[in-house]
């Protein structure tokens, strides 16, 4: 993909005349958490009382989740590289729980005049959290706004980015930073602790679409494309230090019912695992998260580093992603690969280890609602 400070002719973002930064969304004051919360759960007949006890991680921390400031940064961080690359395409943020709404955000954007927009979700991996849902979100507004008058506006979604360099990359340095924090006696026989969102076993297995090359065992594209990063981190890691580390995948912010089968083992039994079998100390890398929002802050940073100190295992932990400018100039790539896709160019698309890149459009069947059907956008 160019890297130059002028795009060459023909290579530009046409077909497409806006790109959409899509989020989760989180509460920026105490008296957010609450609402907030209704919207995350909104037709699951939750008591605001038991809401509140839900939401006691984002009182400690103020009320104030990360993700709205980080995705601040995220879109000035993406105007700037687009500028500086003479990419000439406005970006537009919008949420799903939280203002920005997604809604609001697409009006203002056909008010501008753009009737064409690929979508960046704050989400590298297949699934349904991370991938139909915002499809969903997308087909109800885009119907909201058909019945308010707002025709012919289209949206696509880039491709999933969890084996693009521009992603892999940074979660290395990071994991190389957090290491050189460990203390010297236990550095060199420090675990690796990759950890991302747990989701019912059924999701897991379900994700993807059904021809997937990712989908295969231990379970559904989720957990294959997370294994992935972690191979390749884990190797570069090895490469970079001459140590090949053990490492595993496990998962965290299981929120769901007990009697329902969630992915494991939970990072703090992992971390008690670790104890129980002598590791000298650990580096926890957040694969499965974009930024260091609330599932960073509280589950690992807090809650994870609490355990790991009542069993005096030193641990640390890698940054995630953020707005490092490999990523933003990563998104760069994507939109102007899709972009060339779209015109009917063959473009070379980049993506590390052995799954080779995501597909553009996602299948009808791929990562089905597990309650019942919904439209979705950005599919065939």
């Amino acid at each position: 993909m160019p890297d130059s400070r002028t795009l060459t002719p023909g290579s530009g973002p046409a077909p497409y005349d806006a790109l959409l930064l899509l989020s989760f969304g989180g509460p920026e004051a105490p008296e957010d958490v609450v609402p907030f919360l209704e919207n995350v759960t909104r037709g699951r007949g939750i008591p605001k009382e038991r809401l509140a006890e839900v939401g006691k991680h984002y009182f400690l921390f103020g009320g104030v989740s990360p993700i709205n400031e980080q995705n601040r940064e995220l879109l000035a961080a993406l105007r700037k590289d687009f500028a500086e690359h003479g990419l000439d395409l406005p970006v537009y943020w919008g949420n799903r729980n939280w203002a920005p709404y997604l809604t609001d955000t697409l009006r203002e954007l056909a008010a501008d005049g753009h009737r064409r927009a690929l979508v960046l979700a704050t989400s590298a991996y297949a699934g349904y959290s991370g991938c139909r849902q915002y499809r969903e979100n997308l087909a109800d507004a885009l119907a909201t706004l058909e019945g308010e008058g707002v025709t012919g506006l289209t949206v696509d979604k880039l491709r999933h980015f969890y084996n693009h360099p521009g992603f892999v990359e940074p979660m290395v340095d990071a994991t190389l930073a957090a290491l050189a924090a460990l203390p010297d006696g236990v550095r060199e026989g420090a675990h690796l602790t990759f950890t991302t969102h747990s989701i019912p076993d059924a999701m897991a297995e379900s994700s993807g679409a059904p021809d997937d090359p990712a989908r295969g065992e231990p379970g559904g594209a989720y957990v294959a494309q997370h294994l992935e990063v972690a191979r390749l981190v884990a190797g570069a890691v090895a490469e970079r230090t001459g140590t090949s580390r053990p490492w595993e995948l496990v998962y965290q912010s299981r929120s769901g019912a007990p009697h329902v089968p969630w992915l494991e083992p939970d990072v703090c039994d992992h971390l008690e695992a670790l104890k129980e079998a002598g590791a000298p100390a650990a580096v926890m890398v957040p694969i499965g998260f974009v930024s260091d929002h609330m599932e960073v802050k509280y589950d690992l940073d807090t809650e994870a580093t609490a355990k790991a100190a009542e069993l005096e295992l030193p641990v640390t932990r890698a940054a995630t992603v953020g707005a490092d400018p490999r990523f933003t100039a990563a998104v760069r790539e994507l939109v102007l690969e899709r972009a060339a896709a779209e015109r009917g160019d063959r473009p070379e698309r980049c993506a590390l280890g052995a799954l080779g890149p995501s597909h553009d459009v996602c299948a009808v069947a791929c990562c089905p609602n597990p309650r019942a059907p919904r439209p979705a956008a950005a599919q065939h």
